[in-house]
């Protein structure tokens, strides 16, 4: 669940103020340049002052606080911090939490940090977002909140579960402004098990790149900030091929961390520029903070045995920042985790009145001075092209482009003029958007200095909202950005590049008529295919979903939290590869990437299986059994064989689940959202909506009677 605040200050990317643009065009782009120099010369009217930060990091492994007391974990010093940024994971591990964002034991946590905060100070809550398991609160001391641009508080969270739709890992994140200077605190909780470092990596990376808070001028992510502060459960654990457990525990006991810690695995990945490029964490002088018994300082006698591990991590990122301690606090026990805290002295910029006055007046006065005397000019470096100033033939050809998979290409706009130049991604006449679905442009806006450049990265990814178009020719991989230099001419930019089709994005009608792979198939064919003109019905239920499923059913039924964690995105490929191909092998990939790329197949339908005007009746009839199965009646013949087919699959999941461990709300929350997805893919669904189609996907989960042949 989020709380967010009023939205953010404007803040402008600081860049050098050497020179300025001319004719400008509007007192809007006078004001935004004035902005820009202001910021540029932030250095020479603001002073450091130094502030206290308190981070705190616990995986309370889904337990009660109880009446236990926390300030042995939040309170070190006799001086008390000006900021608490204090992280929970798996906070509550119930289904209901897992389904549906209500959770006591968010008041319960939340009320025992309230009263372990140091008695020295009062504290406000500036903000606390938490998304199924993981949560953040944000306290600062009373006397320092009006130093923070409330509009500047934003919070947002990503879940990396399957899909990025189930929260049980992720990302929850708040930032602000703190005087002259923004900051971000991070807590996530990563991908489990030993073995899995690649999807603790990948885990990362889907948190940076999709954690996004929307702030009043414009998107920001996380490394947008001056100072950032990550922590959380990360779960890297020691190298078992380096180091086996018993040798582990042993170095331990006597106190020779470092030892053990070559092997880490976070500092592994780092040191080869995996995650956290540019982070810093400090030395580590505490025991491994997992796994451990509960309610005991033993480590894990269970028959897993697993080795310790410094699971749960404090980093942090930026100029102005030291470290003052990193502990963890051994005597909490009612976790398999130990709570780890760090405290920090950031330095944060202050504006000094009397400069900042006599610096916006010069400003105005060179501004005034400068302006109007000559156009902006830039040249656009397109990497393998001419390079043409001011050239509407300017293009980037992106080759050949499959589904789900990113290819990144930048150019660079460099100023040969005597003056700043501001530019702007702008939209077209009669459009609604700066550029395509498939299409990511950053930055949109920036400034450049003269004899200065600015690269302009471009990311293409044809995922679910844009694949059936694709597919069928009603959209191609093209499209015109028009860079907009202000007070100078359009700049515009052509993308272009080849869409391989794919099974992905087809509809059900399509599939099941689909002979052979589609990597055979004609574009002509295929449209026939979409239109329904060619009604061969050649299978009940898309060949590719059998394959899917078959493959589940014969390896995975008994997979510990199957349709849990999510599967490497390497192995989705190769799997989206085989299903276009249908090549004579078997189908690649481990368990949990085959059951991604099945959720995948469902959720990439371009008419989900129950189609969108039945939505709304299904939600109504969700809390009877007998109306929701009256309803699959009007289904379409192909889409009512794959519903029964998916529902009779689950079915045999769950009597398995005393291996597998999955639990039917689960699967109906999952499913439901997949099945029953929703027509508008930018809008968050309605946790209303979402229980109601839970509901209703439930009843033939768990209703005993054979429900396919009343149909």
């Amino acid at each position: 669940m989020i709380f967010q605040s009023e939205e953010d200050e404007e803040n402008l990317v600081p860049v050098g103020s050497e020179g300025l643009p001319t004719a400008i065009s509007s007192l809007a782009g006078r004001e935004l340049l004035l902005r820009n120099i202001l910021d540029t010369k932030k250095d020479s009217y603001t002073d450091l002052q130094s502030y206290k930060v308190y981070v705190a990091t616990w995986n309370v492994n889904g337990q009660s606080p109880g009446s236990i007391c926390l300030r042995d974990w939040l309170i070190r010093t006799t001086e008390p911090p000006h900021i608490y940024a204090i992280g929970f994971q798996e906070l509550d591990l119930s289904k209901e939490a897992f389904l549906f964002s209500d959770s006591p034991r968010e008041k319960e946590w939340l009320n025992s940090v309230k009263r372990s905060l140091h008695p020295g100070a009062k504290y406000r809550k500036l903000e606390l977002i938490r998304l199924v398991g993981m949560m953040l609160i944000i306290f600062v001391k009373d006397d320092i909140h009006k130093s923070i641009h409330h509009h500047s508080v934003v919070g947002e969270y990503v879940g990396t579960g399957l899909l990025g739709k189930m929260g049980n890992k992720g990302g929850v994140a708040v930032r602000f402004d703190l005087e002259e200077t923004s900051i971000c605190f991070v807590n996530c909780h990563l991908a489990a098990h030993v073995e899995e470092f690649q999807r603790r990596n990948q885990d990362y990376s889907q948190i940076t790149s999709r954690l996004i808070f929307n702030t009043r001028n414009g998107p920001r992510h996380i490394r947008n900030h001056d100072q950032i502060f990550w922590f959380g459960d990360m779960n890297y654990r020691i190298n078992p091929t380096a180091l086996e457990a018993e040798k582990a525990k042993s170095l331990i006991k006597h106190g020779r961390y470092k030892e053990v810690l070559k092997f880490d695995q976070l500092r592994d990945q780092m040191r080869e520029g995996k995650v956290f490029h540019g982070f810093t964490e400090g030395e580590i002088s505490f025991r491994p903070t997992y796994k451990y018994d509960i309610n005991s300082d033993n480590w894990d006698s269970s028959e897993k045995n697993r080795s310790p591990a410094w699971c749960d991590r404090v980093l942090w990122k930026g100029e102005n920042i030291s470290q003052i301690d990193y502990v963890s606090v051994g005597q909490y026990k009612l976790s398999d985790h130990k709570p780890v805290a760090s405290l920090f002295e950031a330095k944060i910029k202050v504006m000094n009145h009397p400069k900042y006055r006599k610096v916006y007046e010069d400003a105005l006065k060179w501004l005034d001075k400068e302006e109007n005397k000559c156009l902006p000019q830039v040249l656009v470096e397109i990497p393998g092209s001419d390079l043409l100033p001011h050239s509407n033939r300017n293009e980037i050809h992106f080759g050949r482009v499959k589904f789900l998979e990113t290819i990144r290409k930048s150019f660079v706009v460099r100023n040969i003029g005597q003056y700043a130049v501001r530019l702007e991604f702008i939209k077209k006449l009669n459009d609604t958007y700066i550029c395509k679905d498939w299409l990511q442009i950053e930055p949109i806006s920036a400034f450049i200095q003269p004899d200065e450049s600015c690269e302009i990265r471009l990311e293409v990814l044809v995922d679910k909202r844009s694949a059936s178009e694709l597919n069928v020719g009603k959209d191609l991989l093209y499209d015109i950005l028009v860079l907009h230099l202000e007070g100078g001419k359009d700049i515009f930019v052509t993308v272009m590049g080849e869409y391989e089709r794919s099974v992905f994005g087809c509809s059900i009608t399509a599939l099941v008529n689909m002979s052979e792979p589609i990597r055979n198939i004609s574009p002509g064919k295929l449209i026939q295919l979409e239109k329904g003109a060619l009604p061969i019905s050649k299978y009940d239920i898309p060949k590719e979903l059998w394959f899917l499923v078959d493959r589940l059913y014969k390896t995975g039924t008994e997979k510990e939290s199957l349709f849990s964690n999510s599967g490497l995105t390497t192995e989705i490929l190769q799997i989206r590869d085989w299903l276009d191909e249908i090549p004579n092998t078997p189908i690649p990939g481990t368990v949990d990437s085959v059951a991604e790329t099945l959720v995948l197949l469902l959720d990439s339908f371009p008419e989900p299986v129950i189609p969108f005007s039945l939505h709304l009746k299904c939600m109504d009839a969700s809390s009877n059994y007998s109306s929701c199965k009256q309803l699959l009646k009007q289904l379409p013949l192909a889409h009512k064989n794959v519903f029964i087919y998916m529902c009779t699959f689950l079915r045999e999941l769950l009597l398995h689940s005393d291996k597998n461990g999955l639990d039917a709300k689960i699967l109906a929350l999952l499913f439901g959202r997949v099945l029953l997805h929703d027509q508008n893919h930018h809008l968050k669904p309605k946790e209303r909506d979402e229980r109601r189609k839970e509901a209703f996907i439930y009843q033939f989960l768990v209703n005993e009677d054979s429900f396919s042949q009343d149909l």
